[in-house]
């Protein structure tokens, strides 16, 4: 039997609004959509290995189909890439090219002072605080490609106003690839104005 997998960003949880909407939606249609916590209450020593490895339990040696935002897109991806019994993969403003874009992100002073110091904190928004976060997280990430070569079925979202991962990260990953079709939104990088829209699409594409 097909497990459908959702994974979430980064700092964030199986709480989250995209979660719960797209559990409550799975569940109306008798389904269960595992939403595992990736970082397993150890954020600060998260890496995209661990993470990974969390989906491979997830997973549980059955066909998957995955659905991921942000981190949890790029994580989906990977994962994707790697084991060829995931059916079909749904992708939400997914963050290609995770650690090579944090200079952009914090500025080259600041990631500069994260590794010399090992930790930085975060503001964790499944935990409502702050908390701190080891750099493991780049320098791992920096071993995995900015764009997994994915052969599934890939639908992805991504908002045209999305100043967190530009939407040009997901035009660059989709152009050439007949088995990916990237839907641009009137959107940012929570989506969240366009749930029922992206449900509705969703459907489509997994049934």
């Amino acid at each position: 039997m097909t497990r459908y997998i959702y994974l979430h960003g980064f700092a964030s949880g199986p709480g989250s609004k995209k979660a719960r909407y797209f559990a409550v939606r799975f569940q109306e249609l008798g389904l269960e959509l595992h939403v595992p916590d990736l970082a397993e209450g150890r954020f600060e020593t998260l890496t995209l290995t661990g993470q990974l490895k969390v989906v491979e339990r997830a997973a549980d040696g059955a066909p998957a189909v995955l659905i991921g935002s942000s981190l949890g897109g790029y994580l989906a991806a990977l994962y994707a890439a790697r084991h060829a019994d995931v059916k079909q993969i749904v992708l939400m403003a997914p963050g290609f090219g995770f650690a090579r874009r944090w200079p952009q992100t914090l500025g080259a002073n600041t990631l500069a002072e994260w590794e010399r110091a090992g930790h930085l904190n975060f503001y964790h928004y499944g935990a409502g605080k702050e908390l701190p976060l080891g750099y493991q997280l780049i320098s791992d990430g920096l071993t995995y490609e900015d764009y997994p070569a994915v052969t599934q079925p890939c639908l992805i979202f991504h908002g045209k106003n999305d100043d967190v991962v530009p939407a040009g990260w997901s035009a660059e990953f989709a152009q050439g690839k007949p088995n990916v079709e990237l839907l641009l939104e009137e959107s940012d990088h929570e989506l969240l104005n366009i749930l029922e829209p992206m449900w509705l699409r969703m459907q489509q594409f997994l049934f």
